[in-house]
């Protein structure tokens, strides 16, 4: 059996944001076993697994990143769109837009301290189309 549903996510904040229970909400009853696959379908922004318990890690994920790709490098071509636009894609290459994660028992099966994080890295990214896949 394989499950697929789109959506759109609020406009959030530049940042990392920890969005588990949001996307578990919108996706439709998970199998016992399988796979559940999310893709993000932009260039500007990410999705990640990581701490969900201290939120000072999404703070110092910011802090690293933005140390990793400052804004106003002028050795970049593409600034058309601000000084956030090709740090924003550069930024979206380390983390990746999509997400596996293995489903058991009815529910995606992260760690304990394993939560999933959007990862937005716009001033003003805009809503954001997701499509989730589920297997099993």
């Amino acid at each position: 059996m394989i499950k697929q549903v789109e959506f759109t996510m609020g406009a959030k904040t530049r940042g990392f944001h920890l969005v588990t229970d949001e996307i578990v909400a919108r996706l439709p009853e998970l199998p016992p076993t399988g796979l559940l696959h999310l893709l993000v379908k932009h260039t500007s922004c990410g999705l990640a697994l990581n701490e969900n318990y201290d939120p000072d890690v999404r703070h110092d994920l910011d802090v690293v990143f933005d140390q990793l790709v400052p804004e106003n490098n002028p050795a970049f071509e593409h600034t058309l769109e601000g000084s956030d636009d090709m740090p924003s894609h550069a930024k979206s290459v380390l983390s990746g837009v999509s997400l596996t994660i293995p489903i058991t028992n009815f529910l995606p099966n992260l760690g304990t301290w394993q939560g999933i994080y959007f990862c937005e890295y716009r001033d003003n990214g805009g809503p954001r189309k997701i499509v989730a896949t589920i297997v099993g």
